[in-house]
C-alpha cells in the first residue's frame, strides 16, 4: 500500500498541511522543518502525486532537461543525479535529446515545454534572442552558456585547465594542440589559450569540430602535422577518439604524444591507456542546476540580475600523459 501524507506528518511530528506545503511551496517552511519532512518521507518511500499537484497549482511536477547528445557519456550520471535530486523535491525529470541542432533543438523544446513546469537547457544552441524569448514564456535555466537575465549554472574550467597546462610544462611539452569542438561555448576555447600564453607555450588550434569521438579520430592524424607532443581535446569523448586514432597510426601515448580530456567519464578511467581528464562532477551539476530551476520556478531569484551559480574543475592524472619526447 502506497505511504500517504498523513503518515508522512505523522512521522515527522508535523502537520498534514506542513507536509504540502514542503513539497508545493517549499519557501513557507522552515528549512529544518522541511529537511525533516523530506527525510521522513524518503525514509517512508513516499512522493508526492504530481498529477494531483497539477490540479491544484496548475503547474506538472516536473522538470525538463534537453542535453545536446545523451549517447555522450558525461551526461548519463547527470541524468541519474538529477533525477534523485528532484524526486528527493518532489519533481520528476523529462529528458530530451536536442541532437546539437538549432531546428532539433527549437522543435524539442515547443514539444517538452507543454509537459514541464521549466526548463534546463544545455550547451543551448539557440541565438540570445530565442533564448531571452522562452525565458520570458516559462521559468529557464542554462548550462554552459550566458545570456544577461537568464538563470545560469557555469562550469569553470579554469582551475583545471591551468593545472593541465602546468603539469604539460613540468613534462617538458612545448607546442601543443588543442581540438575546439564547439562553435558556440567560447569560455572552454579562451581559458586554455590564456593558460598557454601564461606559461609561454606554443599552442595550435584545430577545429571547431562537433563534439564526437571521430573528430577525434580526425584530428590526430593533424596532430602529427603540425608536430605537438600533446593533445588538449574538447572533451573526453574526443580525447578517446585521438587516443583510437593514435594507436592505429602506430603513435605511443604517452611515448610520443601526451593526451588530456575535459569531463572524466567513466570511460576515461577504463580506456588504454586510461585518460588524464580534467573533472567537472556531475552530482554537483545536476544538484545545482535542479535547485536553481525550482527557485526560478518558485520565483525565489531575480532574473534581472541573471543569477548563477559556478562549478570548479580539477585535473585528474591518468596513464596517458608523460614527458615529452627527446629528439
Amino acid at each position: 500500500m502506497a505511504v500517504t501524507i498523513r503518515e508522512v506528518a505523522s512521522a515527522a511530528g508535523v502537520s498534514v498541511s506542513t507536509v504540502s506545503r514542503a513539497f508545493t511551496a517549499p519557501d513557507q517552511v522552515q528549512p529544518k522543518t522541511r529537511q525533516r519532512i523530506l527525510d521522513a518521507a524518503a525514509r517512508l518511500g513516499y512522493s508526492p502525486n504530481p498529477a494531483a499537484r497539477s490540479l491544484r497549482g496548475g503547474g506538472t511536477g516536473t522538470l525538463g532537461l534537453i542535453v545536446p547528445d545523451i549517447a555522450n557519456p558525461f551526461f548519463p550520471p547527470i541524468v541519474k543525479a538529477m533525477q534523485a535530486r528532484a524526486r528527493r523535491l518532489g519533481y520528476t525529470v523529462l529528458v530530451a535529446d536536442s541532437d546539437e541542432r538549432e531546428a532539433d533543438e527549437l522543435e524539442t523544446i515547443a514539444a517538452v515545454s507543454k509537459r514541464v513546469d521549466g526548463l534546463v537547457l544545455w550547451a543551448s544552441t539557440l541565438t540570445e534572442d530565442r533564448l531571452r524569448e522562452l525565458a520570458a514564456q516559462m521559468p529557464l535555466v542554462v548550462v554552459n552558456r550566458h545570456v544577461p537575465g537568464i538563470a545560469e549554472v557555469r562550469i569553470s574550467l579554469s582551475a583545471g585547465i591551468a593545472q593541465a597546462v602546468e603539469h604539460l610544462r613540468a613534462y617538458g611539452h612545448r607546442r601543443c594542440a588543442f581540438v575546439n569542438a564547439s562553435r558556440t561555448e567560447l569560455s572552454r576555447g579562451k581559458s586554455i589559450h590564456e593558460s598557454f600564453e601564461a606559461l609561454d607555450m606554443s599552442l595550435v588550434e584545430l577545429g571547431p569540430y562537433e563534439p564526437r569521438f571521430e573528430t577525434g579520430v580526425h584530428a590526430a592524424s593533424l596532430v602529427a602535422a603540425h608536430e605537438a607532443t600533446a593533445v588538449i581535446a574538447h572533451n573526453d569523448l574526443v580525447a578517446l577518439g585521438v587516443l583510437h586514432q593514435m594507436a592505429n597510426l602506430g603513435v605511443s601515448v604517452p611515448g610520443q604524444v601526451s593526451v588530456i580530456g575535459i569531463d572524466d567519464t567513466l570511460l576515461a578511467s577504463v580506456s588504454t591507456p586510461s585518460l588524464t581528464t580534467i573533472r567537472i562532477d556531475p552530482e554537483e551539476i545536476a544538484t545545482r542546476a535542479g535547485d536553481l530551476l525550482i527557485d526560478v520556478i518558485g520565483g525565489r531569484t531575480d532574473t534581472a540580475d541573471s543569477p548563477f551559480v559556478e562549478i570548479g574543475s580539477r585535473l585528474i592524472l591518468r596513464a596517458s600523459t608523460g614527458p615529452a619526447p627527446t629528439h
